[in-house]
Parts: C-alpha cells; sequence; structure tokens
C-alpha cells in the first residue's frame, strides 16, 4: 500500500509540476497575470459584481413601477457584437488576449501544436522505444524475470506499451476527421475504400510472411491445419480458443489493430454531424467510447451465453477502446483552438512532468498489492484498472509531444538512433519472437534459464538486423508495389 500511495504522489507531483510550468508560461506570453495581480482582479470582479447586482435590483424596482418597457430587441444587440462565425474563443483579430484585455507581443500562443498536422519526429522515437519495450517483456518472461523484485516487475508490465502504439494509431488516423470537423467541412476527410487500402497494404504483406517463416520454420507448428493458418493470416485468431501459435502469441496485438481499422469509417461516419459549433461534443463521445472498453471486461458474456467460453474476452477489441480513445482525444485537442491542456505543454519543465505521470501511472500496474505479477490472467476488475492506467500512461507519454508548439524539438527522440528504429518498429515487432526463440540455442541457453542478461541484447541485436532487413527488402517494396496498382 506504501507503493500505491508513492506512486499517486508521483502522479500528483507531475501534474502540480506541468500546471506550475504552464502559468509560468502564460505569465511570459502575456496569456496570464502574475498570481497577486490575479487575486486582486478577482476581488475586484466580485465588488464589481455586487454593485451591479444591487444597481440591478434598484432599477427592477424601478422599472416594475413604470408604465413603459424597455424595447425588447435592446438587450440582445451586444450578446452577439464581436463574435464571428469559426473564429476561436478567447482570441482576437489580432491574437489572444489576455485576462486584462491586452495582447501578448509573443507570437508563441498562436502557435499550433506540433501535432495538427503533418510528420512528428519525435512519435517515430517514442514508437522505437514501444517496441522495444513490448520485446523485453517478452525476453523476461521466458527468462522467469518478470516478476518477485520491483524491476522484474516493471518489465513483466513492459507489454503496456501496446497501449502506445494503440494510442499512437488512434491518434494518426483520427486527426484528419478532427480538423475536418473542426472546420465545419460536410462529410468525412478521407474516402473509406482509399483509407481500408492504405492499411492492408501497410500491415498485411509483411505479416503474412511472418506467418508463413513461423509456420514452417518451427517444428512446433507443423501439427497446425489449413484452420489455423486461416485464422492466423487473416487475423482472426483472436475469436478463437487455440490462438497461441509458436512465433505468433505476439501478433493478437495486430488483430486487434486491424479491428479497428476496419471500425474507424463507422467512428467517424457516426460523428461525421458534430462539426463547427457542436465540435465541442466530440471529446465527450470519445470519453464514452474509452470508458465503454473499461466495462466490457466486467460484463458477464460468457454467463449469459452472449459470447462462447473458450473465448478471452481480454484480448478482443472492445477491451482496449480506452487505448485509442487516448489517441482520439488527443487529435481532437491537437486541432482544436489551441486551450489549457496545450498551454501546459509548451514548457519543458512542464513537459517532463506530465512523463514523469505518466511513468507513475506504469509504475503503479506493478504494485502487487494491487495487481498480481507476470503472465497471470487477471480479473475483470484488476484487467479494467491496469487497462486504465495504460491508456492514461499513454495519454501522458504522447501529449507533451503531439501538443508542444509547432517547431518544438525533443533531441533524444529526434536523435538518429531512435528514429531508425522507429521506423524499424514494425519489423523489430514483427520478427522479435523468432529471434528471441532463435536466441536460446545460439547462446546455448535452455528456455526459462535464468539468463535474461545473455538473451536481452542477443534479441534486441538480432531484431534491429531483421527489423531493419524487413523495412528494406520487404515493407517498403510490397508497399511501392502495391500503392501504384
Amino acid at each position: 500500500m506504501r507503493s500505491v500511495a508513492a506512486a499517486l504522489i508521483v502522479v500528483a507531483g507531475g501534474a502540480v509540476v506541468a500546471g506550475i510550468s504552464a502559468r509560468r508560461a502564460a505569465v511570459t506570453d502575456g496569456q496570464a497575470e502574475p498570481l497577486a495581480v490575479t487575486v486582486r482582479t478577482a476581488v475586484t470582479t466580485v465588488r464589481e459584481s455586487v454593485r451591479r447586482r444591487v444597481r440591478q435590483r434598484a432599477d427592477a424596482a424601478v422599472f416594475a413601477s413604470s408604465p413603459a418597457s424597455a424595447p425588447s430587441g435592446a438587450a440582445s444587440a451586444t450578446s452577439s457584437a464581436g463574435t464571428s462565425a469559426g473564429a476561436w474563443p478567447g482570441v482576437a483579430p489580432g491574437g489572444p488576449v489576455s485576462p486584462s484585455g491586452t495582447q501578448p507581443t509573443t507570437g508563441q500562443s498562436l502557435r499550433r501544436p506540433a501535432g495538427a498536422r503533418g510528420f512528428v519526429p519525435a512519435l517515430e522515437g517514442i514508437r522505437g522505444l514501444a517496441a522495444v519495450g513490448v520485446l523485453t517483456t517478452h525476453v523476461a518472461f521466458v527468462t522467469r524475470a518478470s516478476s518477485g523484485s520491483p524491476v522484474k516487475r516493471l518489465f513483466g508490465r513492459l507489454d503496456l506499451a501496446v497501449a502506445v502504439f494503440f494510442a499512437k494509431s488512434g491518434f494518426l488516423l483520427w486527426r484528419t476527421h478532427a480538423d475536418h470537423a473542426r472546420k465545419d467541412k460536410p462529410g468525412t476527410a478521407r474516402p473509406t475504400r482509399e483509407y481500408l487500402r492504405s492499411r492492408v497494404v501497410r500491415i498485411m504483406p509483411a505479416y503474412a510472411v511472418l506467418v508463413a517463416a513461423a509456420m514452417l520454420l518451427l517444428k512446433q507448428n507443423h501439427v497446425n491445419g489449413p484452420g489455423s493458418w486461416i485464422a492466423n493470416l487473416t487475423l482472426t485468431q483472436i475469436y478463437t480458443s487455440n490462438f497461441l501459435v509458436a512465433g505468433l502469441t505476439h501478433a493478437w496485438s495486430l488483430a486487434v489493430e486491424m479491428a479497428y481499422y476496419l471500425a474507424f469509417p463507422l467512428l467517424w461516419t457516426a460523428m461525421k454531424d458534430l462539426r463547427g459549433d457542436t465540435a465541442r461534443w466530440r471529446i465527450p463521445a470519445i470519453v464514452a467510447f474509452g470508458a465503454s472498453g473499461l466495462l466490457f471486461p466486467m460484463f458477464p458474456w460468457h454467463v449469459l451465453g452472449l459470447l462462447p467460453a473458450d473465448v478471452n474476452l481480454q484480448i478482443l477489441p472492445p477491451a482496449f477502446t480506452a487505448w485509442f480513445a487516448a489517441g482520439m482525444l488527443l487529435a481532437e485537442v491537437a486541432t482544436a483552438p489551441p486551450g489549457t491542456l496545450v498551454r501546459m505543454c509548451r514548457d519543458r519543465v512542464s513537459r517532463w512532468g506530465w512523463w514523469i505521470a505518466g511513468g507513475a501511472a506504469l509504475v503503479a500496474t506493478t504494485v502487487p498489492g494491487w495487481f498480481t505479477e507476470g503472465f497471470v490472467h487477471p480479473g475483470p476488475i484488476e484487467f479494467a484498472a491496469r487497462t486504465g492506467l495504460a491508456g492514461t500512461m499513454a495519454f501522458l507519454v504522447l501529449a507533451p509531444v503531439v501538443l508542444a508548439p509547432e517547431g518544438t524539438r525533443f533531441p533524444i527522440l529526434e536523435s538518429m538512433p531512435l528514429q531508425k528504429v522507429g521506423t524499424w518498429s514494425y519489423g523489430i515487432f514483427l520478427w522479435h519472437q523468432l529471434v528471441l526463440l532463435a536466441a536460446f540455442p545460439l547462446t546455448r541457453t535452455r528456455l526459462w534459464d535464468r539468463r535474461m542478461g545473455v538473451i536481452w541484447p542477443v534479441t534486441v541485436a538480432g531484431s534491429l538486423v531483421v527489423g531493419a532487413a524487413s523495412h528494406r527488402w520487404l515493407e517498403e517494396p510490397a508497399r511501392k508495389a502495391l500503392e501504384r496498382r
């Protein structure tokens, strides 16, 4: 329990640091006043409000005794004055207005978030780190290093980096449609057929080669019949009872991602009328969508006979709405007029506050008093709590990058090594299980031996090489060839 309290304190501390830093940046840019001025202004505002109410009551008494009344349209003349369609709240034609009514002298407040459009290099670095995190958990599991100590428990929960992959996909795939709605454009931003084709071209060629390699190269898979081949090739294995195939156990996440690729056109079509003035309802709708995934594993689907008893609820797509919703929310915030969340990502200290809070959310999932260790099937409540914390972690990790001012640099995430790892990350993710299985005989180690220090570097090095080769000679050639058709 002390560990849980410590984790929560770190989360709160990160939030406080972010808030203080955002306030300081806002004061510097002229978007907010110093605290003393704010307090003095608030006191003056309250005093004037009281005086105004006293005058209104006196006027009302005089009006009630008067035989005439004021023209009905007079009071509404100023209600729409100075307002233009599509204008950002709190932004004057010459720039944003501070609480004191003056415009800041700097143009930084007008800079849109980095994730509002185009390629974000830092996201590539984060994706590379996430791929290595998932790899680390799989190595820890087969070397019995995923439980027993705080560090090992952290190794065992780095698989939650999958939440970062899902949130990043949600952000990139939703961003165009969020911007489309904010600009009050009718319909959807992208043709469904074109979108689905791009997703299949990106995912399936390299994955199909992986399935063939795992089925043919691993002797334990030679007993698998046509049904197993078809289920894995079509990414429908998670809807069956026997989905665990050597070298392909990690592909459950690709099956979930493919399900959301198919669902996104339905989601953005359902929300296409929430645009312009009603676009503010998009965020509550997405929050509700994300919350549904936390409730899904708690519903007695098996007891009511609504799902087969041998299907695992905890790998079905509806269980992960919170992870995709985290990215969708960031897309909505990044394309909306800059608000509090954007201001809280402008300062370097503030961004570190977000990342510290995100790390604390991940660490909280390793606390034995709350969560089981290693690869143990959790109960519905525990699974929902873990999923919710992972979604929170993904949001907190990605937000400082996509909501920072356009042009902000992240030297580590944008460094050449991490950019390369990010570029190769899909291949690393695909092939690392086969590389991991090959690392044992290569290092003369038996499966389950406690030699993570030996197996991990060999698996990382091998996965980098195979991932780079997959990207250069398989993924990119297949993409170019299929896109020309």
